[in-house]
């Protein structure tokens, strides 16, 4: 279907400039923009890739929220963005949103700088919360009245920051509403006593029937009937801990209401209208379906929210995984992609290995953990959002004599920061971290970029830092890392083929710090960090048709360094270019040049990299090329650099 074909058939949606436009709407017209919002959703992102089932099921909760509030004067603050896409086209963003996720098109998240609808940004869960409060207080102390509401999902409430917010919040008494979206479905099944809470709460339909009946009561009571109100909020209060044990949010200072169906439009707008102006800390509890009017490929149950992996993020057309650059060094071989190794790995060395766990962050089908999640389950960990407590947990399994490897992406290991050096590295726990994500992660830009991880872990004193360059070194280094009792041990990799992967190969244990020269040379001498090394194999290819005679290392150890190889340099290059799909400062290459220009390097000595801002979104190949780091991009560098020889190549 065409766009125009797509937007000819919608009605309503393509009238809205702005929110605003929604209240000239009656009810029946809101229920038939619901129906577009889905329908458009769905005819757009399944072509061109993006997180579907999030916002499919929060489209009458956004029109609510749009037809109640009064943004962007009213904030509204979404929790991760997952759920923003209908948020996007009710905010005059709805000619754009083909481009979505494509480089120079809208951002995937909510972002500040792409509309003022948006007033916090965010690429992982549990922020929302503590950003609405800041928000509030901000209102307060300028003496504004606007109100403000945070959104957050369920799977999000296992965030220890969630919980801080709301602690905080409810101290504080600000005048708040946390609209809790509660679809019972995360990208891994939710785990923790708060999911089991949740349902407690929903299937407790005696408490629910009395609260709303003590709910409408009290709203036809005159207000100066003060002693009645307090009465019947007692009889309330009485009840929830008599039916419902632990009322949590009312403990923590916040008044409950819910839970409601998320999907009857009529009943959200109801309690929306009721408790907007509630001068105090307030949580709706919604109960909605991930992917509702989706049409799932399962013809037994035609629901589509029975698979949360499938659908919570769609590639275009069914379009596999990006991969990098395939060169003739790797064209030949057919490999699967490096977290699809990772899960491979985990399960042969468990077999063999009866002291290994692995732990994620609700991360167990975006890092390749399934397998190893149904052959070891109680060897497997998935500890929710809480990425700072997997860390730490990690680290206690450690002293018992028990091996962990954690997998989390690499921008996502920056919320745990000070756990990795308070509880691990100067324990010398040797802890086993896989960074998946590391380098570009394509469309969905800054926040998952894993651009910083080199020069974050680089300065950590005692953590040995590895990238291989392919799959079968990915073997090498998990199992050097696991053959070690000394240190925690890192290994980056990107989010693309894994270039060469053996099912059944053989293992071989790296000396720690070695390096791998892959083509000797005595021009000058490429220094690469992780996959890139195969385009500059290419480069070096296309240089030697010039009389450029490069040498390629795969510079495996990013910490500690090949000692031994960079004194070399000294003695036999004049020309050095470091290679890394990271930010180059405080990067890989910046250690290489510390290194040299200390013990008297008079050489030239250039740094490739990602540069010192954010690189927005865009697919993998696309950005690697406008970055310099593809084998097009590599030749350029060589030839800034060296004395040309030869009549310049026309690359």
């Amino acid at each position: 279907m065409t766009e125009k074909v797509k937007r000819m058939s919608l009605k309503y949606l393509p009238k809205i400039q702005d929110p605003s436009d929604l209240k000239k709407f009656s009810k029946d017209e809101l229920y038939e923009l619901c129906t577009e919002l889905r329908k458009y959703i769905i005819d757009v992102i399944t072509e061109i890739g993006g997180h579907l089932a999030p916002t499919l099921g929060v489209v009458e909760l956004t029109v609510a929220l749009h037809y109640i509030f009064n943004a962007p004067e009213d904030k509204i603050i979404w929790d991760v963005g997952h759920q923003g896409y209908a948020h996007k086209l009710l905010t005059g963003r709805f000619d754009r949103f083909p481009t979505i996720r494509k480089h120079n098109g809208l951002s995937g998240f909510l972002k500040r700088t792409e509309s003022e609808y948006d007033v916090f940004g965010a690429g992982h869960a549990s922020t929302s919360i503590s950003a609405a409060l800041g928000v509030a207080k901000a209102r307060d102390l300028q003496g504004k009245t606007h109100r403000v509401i945070a959104v957050i999902g369920d799977g999000a409430m296992t965030g220890g920051l969630s919980f801080e917010g709301i602690n905080n919040a409810g101290h504080e008494g600000t005048q708040i509403l946390v609209i809790l979206n509660d679809n019972e479905m995360s990208i891994s099944p939710n785990v923790g006593a708060i999911s089991t809470y949740f349902t407690r709460l929903i299937s407790n339909p005696l408490y629910n029937r009395i609260r709303n009946e003590i709910w409408s009561l009290s709203g036809k009571l005159p207000v100066a009937k003060k002693i009645t109100r307090i009465f019947l909020k007692k009889i309330e209060e009485s009840l929830k801990s008599l039916v419902v044990p632990g009322i949590l949010f009312d403990e923590l200072g916040f008044r409950y209401f819910g839970p409601i169906n998320g999907h009857d439009l009529n009943e959200v707008l109801h309690t929306l209208e009721n408790i907007k102006d509630i001068q105090k800390p307030v949580l709706l509890h919604v109960l909605t379906k991930k992917g509702k009017g989706m049409i799932s490929m399962n013809q037994a149950t035609r629901e589509y929210h029975d698979d949360a992996v499938k659908f919570h993020a769609v590639k275009p057309n069914g379009r596999g995984l990006d991969k990098v650059e395939l060169t003739p060094e790797n064209k030949s071989f057919s490999a699967p992609s490096f977290q699809s190794v990772f899960g491979s790995l985990a399960c042969e060395i468990s077999r063999n290995r009866t002291d290994t766990v692995c732990i994620t962050a609700a991360m167990r089908e975006g890092t390749g953990l399934v397998p190893f999640a149904n052959e070891f389950p109680d060897r497997f960990f998935d500890v929710g959002i809480a990425e700072g407590h997997a860390v730490t947990f990690s680290g206690g399994l450690a002293t018992q004599g028990i091996r962990p490897i954690v997998a989390i992406y690499s921008t996502f290991l920056q919320r745990a920061f000070d756990h990795l050096v308070h509880d691990i590295a100067i324990q010398h726990l040797p802890v086993i971290f896989c960074l998946d994500r590391a380098g570009i992660a394509g469309e969905d830009g800054p926040t998952h970029h894993g651009a910083l991880d080199i020069a974050y872990l680089r300065c950590v004193q005692d953590l040995i830092v590895t990238a291989p360059k392919n799959g079968d070194e990915f073997r090498h280094l998990l199992y050097t890392g696991l053959n070690q009792t000394e240190y925690p041990f890192t290994i980056r990799y990107p989010k693309s083929t894994s270039i060469q992967f053996e099912e059944s190969g053989q293992t071989e244990l790296l000396p720690i710090g070695s390096w791998e020269v892959l083509k000797t040379g005595v021009d000058v001498v490429l220094l690469c960090v992780g996959p890139v090394v195969f385009n500059a194999l290419e480069s070096s290819k296309r240089m030697k048709q010039k009389g450029i005679d490069c040498e390629v290392v795969n510079c495996r150890f990013i910490t500690p360094m090949d000692n031994s190889y960079l004194q070399n340099i000294l003695e036999k290059f004049k020309y050095v270019i470091t290679i890394e799909e990271g930010v180059i400062t405080g990067g890989f290459g910046d250690g290489v040049a510390s290194w040299l220009m200390e013990r008297g390097f008079d050489g030239k000595l250039k740094r490739l990299g990602l540069p010192d801002k954010f690189v927005e979104h865009g697919t993998r190949d696309q950005l690697l090329q406008l970055l310099g780091l593809d084998s097009k991009g590599i030749t350029t560098a060589i030839q800034e650099l060296v004395p040309e020889t030869a009549p310049v190549l026309n690359i």
